[in-house]
């Protein structure tokens, strides 16, 4: 799927982590239910554990033995971002996989070979091998989550309707609802073990 796919030209183009959280700014997104997005993004990150030690010793275990890479394309405005990337940060790390963020703004036309039902979703996590050909990616949201998105656009395909902005509001309040109360960090974690399996395969 991802064999035509070579971004080693984008190494180095990117910020650190720590760099994207010390940049990040302070936004409210009330439909999102998070009062303050940088606040909330370092909890997540900070608060982060590994509920299940069967996961951290899968992690663990995998120490990047095939000299991988990893580019989060994300901004700092998106509340999916706020939720899931201090979780793939603590996975990185966990692996030890050299981590770049690349500001999706910045970097569009790396963006578009990664759409989620044809659009620009974020974040999306993405795994190359150290010559830069893609492995495999993940985004960006756990699919339960994205589900609920999925349901309402195929329910409401015309975005002119009077009414769209409103439904489309109460679906995001609705997926706010699902990262505050649901384990979502033990799905995408589930997730992760499926790509990173997948990719040890090949």
């Amino acid at each position: 799927m991802y064999e035509t796919i070579n971004l080693k030209h984008k190494f180095g183009l990117g910020i650190t982590p720590q760099q994207f959280i010390d940049n990040m700014e302070n936004r409210i997104m009330q439909q999102s239910k998070i009062l303050n997005t940088k606040d909330q993004f370092l909890y997540n990150y900070e608060n982060f554990s590994w509920e299940n030690k069967t996961d951290k010793l899968f992690f663990n275990s995998f120490r990047n033995p095939q000299d991988l890479y990893c580019l989060i394309l994300c901004t700092d405005w998106c509340p999916d971002v706020i939720w899931n990337v201090p979780v793939l940060f603590r996975v990185m790390e966990q692996c030890n996989i050299p981590t770049e963020v690349l500001l999706m703004e910045e970097h569009l036309e790396t963006m578009d070979h990664f759409l989620t039902d044809g659009v620009r979703n974020q974040p999306i996590a993405v795994i190359l091998d150290k010559n830069g050909n893609v492995l495999g990616r993940w985004g960006a949201r756990p699919a339960y989550i994205q589900a609920v998105m999925d349901r309402f656009k195929s329910s409401n395909p015309d975005k002119e309707a009077p009414d769209y902005k409103e439904k489309i509001g109460k679906v995001y309040g609705e997926i706010g609802e699902l990262y505050h109360s649901t384990d979502y960090q033990n799905v995408l974690l589930q997730e992760l073990t499926e790509l990173f399996s997948s990719i040890h395969k090949c």
